[in-house]
C-alpha cells in the first residue's frame, strides 16, 4: 500500500525526489504520514482538500480489502508560517 501511495504522490508533485511516507503500524491499523516539499502541500491537498480526501478514499478502500484500518497525514518540509495576530 505504501507503494501505491507513493506512486499517485509522485505524479502530483513538481519534486518527486522530496516525497517521503513513513509508515506507522498500531493495533487500530496503519498511519502513513507524508512529508512532501513546502510548494507541493497544495497540490497534495488539492482545492477544500478534495485531493487529499480522494487519496484517503483510495487507502480505505485499499485497506479494506486486507481488512485494516488505514489512515493518512500530510505534512509538508519546511513549518507553514503562523500568521501574526492583529494588535
Amino acid at each position: 500500500m505504501k507503494e501505491f501511495l507513493e506512486f499517485i504522490v509522485k505524479h502530483l508533485v513538481e519534486e518527486p525526489d522530496r516525497v517521503q511516507i513513513v509508515e506507522e503500524k498500531s493495533e487500530s491499523g496503519i498511519l502513513y504520514k507524508l512529508t512532501v516539499a513546502e510548494h507541493d502541500f497544495g497540490r497534495v491537498v488539492g482545492k477544500d482538500g478534495r485531493t487529499a480526501r480522494s487519496l484517503r478514499t483510495l487507502l480505505t478502500a485499499a485497506g479494506g480489502r486486507s481488512g485494516t484500518r488505514v489512515n493518512l497525514e500530510i505534512m509538508s518540509k519546511a513549518p507553514r508560517p503562523v500568521a501574526a495576530e492583529p494588535r
